[in-house]
């Protein structure tokens, strides 16, 4: 596979401006401000100079405070009143606002119970009792149980088995030593993947129930002091969550691929794919003790064992356990804050700017932090409007409810308005949680040039070092470290050669999935992190202003920062001549990406062929201890004759492309970019829908939701990204017809991006 080679030509060319090619920074990437003439990039320069100023950490932590003074989650009292606060900020700020509400399917806990039976009996607390010197009392009124949402419910009494984070690999560890979970209540704890797979793939392997735990090791005590000493997870905080299966289609379960309208037709409780049929309970280290130092049978595998103060078995349990969960299956409203400035030149291009407001407590981290900044945002924008600036494209600006349980208000949303969205929507910029430390920043990699340029214009509050300097810092180190991933040596060496850091791709876990998966429409997602203590009470009831003021950014600092980068990236897309987006990027990580499935295919084959031969020598057997007995592995299946030449010839054929477009484009920006307004319009029509092109509407294997072709959230990862998910996830799978089916597939999608790019060239040689 031959990778796009820069040159500092074809990449001037790629400043999609009016006037003459701006220089490149020496590393191949654009100099200059993308989508501007020079002349341009001064006066937004000096707009983003003003938006900065009006940016005031004072406001967004008295905001923060208000919204997170009672419990926040769907349905509750105070989130409406917060929907209604930010409505009245929007209009008084000279938005055209409005609440849009959903009625959606949001189970709440009625009864939860959890006895360990036996000689040893012991009840479950359940509760997370209050903070001494937190404000925010943990047991005011309107606060839920500890839960699981979409869940079953049940009432189930069985022996109790560990099975460590509740993964596949875990389960084959416990077939390995003869342990049936078939009929059992598996407790897993928290970490290693998506707590919805732990309940999924127990009730796959014949559970009747599952516990989740916070073991202290990964968030509690070994990690940092505890709550209120420090930041980290108390004996008796519990992390509430989701376990719907969003792998097959976020949203209300009972409206897939359709808005939760009134007139909508919703699915019976029964047909609902992605609600579980077994009772879960996530559970506190406190509680989860005496259940854990009741188990008996095999010690567990060393990193099995987490950092309570007993020998870790997995059992099962001589003592049974009973489980009790019931639930209000009602349905219940969800209101989605939409604000609008309509665009002055080109209103049919939208950019959509997004982050949720509803917790599953107070949520002063999670998501407020990050609804505050986009709060601020909005302020400073309006403010600009009423001075006069207005915005060439239109803004969109959205508070989403309901993200917590399953990207509820932003699916629906995007559901009910797909239609107008995939025409006009050009860009989709998410946030959820901020704190302190470096920018994280993940996407379609046609944005990556442009996330570059404007963290480094941007100052980090403690280092005074460009936001931009901290990134590239934190990948080289992390990919210096002896025990460093692959993907982070390659983040590393990308970020060595000092043009652009790399960005991450997107899985899920946010609420970007409908617009990006769903719909094709570029994306982003922004945060800050890495020096905050706030992981520790995420989804407890413990994430509160207190906490959050000494352990997440005491001086809401960070939240300006996120501010100036979500807002001028917003700012630079809504004004740009041209669409900012940089299609090199994208072509030179989609022929890594090919690359890494050629790298996956040669190790499987390899690692196939070592474990074949180690159980016909029976290695296997001469290892175990006697006394210990541990089975063999399942012997892998043979690798098939796996084809990626479809997925070779169309990154080729798309990196030259991409290299005529540079071409056509530099000799457009030489001339002043003199193409008459109705063509000028068609380029940007072609640009915004670029991502949509990337989608296939069959959608992926067995979930037909997710249509984006090159970005999806694993089936067995839960938030990761699997990129190529067609190609990648058949080949872990084993799955090697529909390997070869989708390298086929993917590739004609791929085809069709660029013959997409192919007319934008067109267009711009065009005399």
């Amino acid at each position: 596979m031959t990778r796009i080679t820069m040159r500092p030509l074809l990449a001037a060319c790629l400043l999609v401006g009016m006037g003459s090619a701006l220089a490149t920074d020496g590393a191949g990437q654009p100099g200059g401000m993308l989508g501007f003439t020079a002349a341009g990039a001064a006066a937004q320069q000096d707009l983003e100079q003003r938006f900065d100023a009006l940016l005031d950490p004072a406001e967004q932590r008295e905001w923060l405070k208000q919204m997170a003074a009672g419990p926040n989650q769907v349905g509750s009292p105070h989130d409406k009143a917060n929907a209604e606060f930010m409505l009245a900020k929007f209009k008084a700020w000279g938005w055209d606002a409005h609440i849009e509400t959903f009625s959606v399917l949001y189970p709440t806990p009625k009864k939860v119970a959890l006895e360990l039976q036996g000689p040893h009996p012991y009840t479950a607390r359940l509760r997370e009792p209050d903070v001494p010197g937190d404000s925010t009392p943990a047991t005011q009124p309107g606060v839920l149980p500890p839960y699981n949402v979409y869940g079953g419910d049940g009432d189930v009494t069985a022996p109790l088995v560990y099975a460590n984070y509740g993964m596949p690999d875990d389960y084959k560890e416990l077939e390995r030593r003869g342990i049936d979970v078939r009929g059992k209540i598996v407790i897993t704890r928290y970490g290693g993947g998506w707590r919805g797979l732990k309940p999924k793939l127990a009730q796959q392997h014949g559970a009747v129930g599952c516990l989740i735990y916070s073991d202290p090791h990964d968030d509690g005590y070994a990690a940092g002091d505890a709550y209120p000493q420090g930041g980290w997870r108390p004996a008796d905080g519990v992390q509430r969550g989701s376990v719907a299966d969003m792998q097959q289609y976020p949203g209300d379960p009972l409206t897939p691929g359709i808005g939760s309208t009134p007139g909508a037709k919703r699915l019976a409780l029964k047909d609902a794919k992605t609600i579980l049929s077994i009772p879960v309970l996530p559970i506190s280290y406190a509680d989860a003790t005496p259940l854990l130092a009741a188990l008996t049978g095999d010690v567990a595998p060393a990193g099995w064992r987490g950092s309570l103060p007993l020998t870790y078995h997995v059992g099962p349990s001589t003592a049974s356990v009973r489980l009790v969960v019931q639930s209000d299956w009602s349905q219940k409203p969800v209101y989605d804050v939409i604000a609008t400035l309509k665009g002055s030149t080109e209103p049919d291009q939208w950019i959509v700017r997004g982050n949720h407001h509803d917790g599953w407590v107070f949520g002063a981290w999670d998501p407020l932090a990050g609804n505050v900044a986009l709060l601020a945002e909005a302020k400073a924008i309006g403010t600009l409007y009423r001075q006069g600036w207005r915005p060439q494209r239109t803004l969109v600006y959205a508070s989403w409810d309901g993200e917590e349980p399953g990207l509820l208000g932003s699916t629906e949303w995007a559901e009910t308005h797909a239609r107008e969205l995939r025409q006009k929507a050009v860009l989709y910029l998410n946030s959820d949680t901020n704190g302190r430390g470096f920018l994280n920043a993940g996407g379609s990699h046609s944005l990556q040039h442009l996330v570059n340029q404007v963290a480094a214009g941007v100052t980090d509050p403690e280092t005074k070092a460009s936001v931009l300097d901290r990134m590239r810092a934190r990948m080289l180190v992390a990919g210096s470290a002896k025990d460093a991933k692959p993907q982070a040596k390659e983040n590393a060496e990308l970020a060595a050669k000092g043009g652009d850091v790399p960005i991450g791709a997107l899985g899920s876990g946010s609420d970007y999935s409908a617009f990006l998966e769903h719909l094709g429409i570029a994306s982003l997602d922004l945060g800050f992190d890495g020096e905050d203590d706030n992981g520790g009470i995420y989804h407890s009831a413990y994430d509160t202003f207190d906490h959050y003021v000494r352990f997440g950014d005491p001086t809401f600092q960070y939240g300006v920062a996120l501010s100036k980068v979500a807002g001028h990236i917003v700012l630079r897309t809504v004004d740009a001549s041209v669409v900012p987006l940089h299609f090199g990027d994208f072509s030179d990580t989609l022929g890594r990406y090919v690359e890494q499935l050629h790298k996956l295919t040669d190790s499987t084959r390899k690692d196939t062929e070592q474990q074949h031969q180690l159980i016909d020598g029976r290695a296997y057997a001469l290892v175990v201890d006697p006394t210990r007995p541990v089975g063999p592995p399942a012997r892998d299946s043979d690798v098939a004759d796996i084809r990626l030449a479809p997925l070779d010839q169309a990154a080729e054929a798309l990196t030259q492309s991409a290299q005529a477009f540079e071409a056509a484009y530099a000799q457009r920006a030489a001339s002043g970019f003199d193409l008459p307004p109705e063509r000028l319009r068609e380029v940007n029509g072609l640009i915004g829908r670029m991502e949509q092109s990337l989608t296939d509407r069959a959608g992926l294997p067995g979930r037909p939701w997710f249509q984006h072709m090159i970005y999806a959230p694993g089936l067995l990862t839960g938030y990761e990204v699997k990129t190529v998910p067609g190609v990648r996830e058949a080949l872990e799978a084993r799955r090697w017809d529909e390997a070869n089916q989708y390298a086929k597939a993917t590739a004609k999608v791929l085809d069709g991006y660029r013959a997409q790019l192919d007319r934008i060239t067109a267009l711009l040689e065009k005399s």
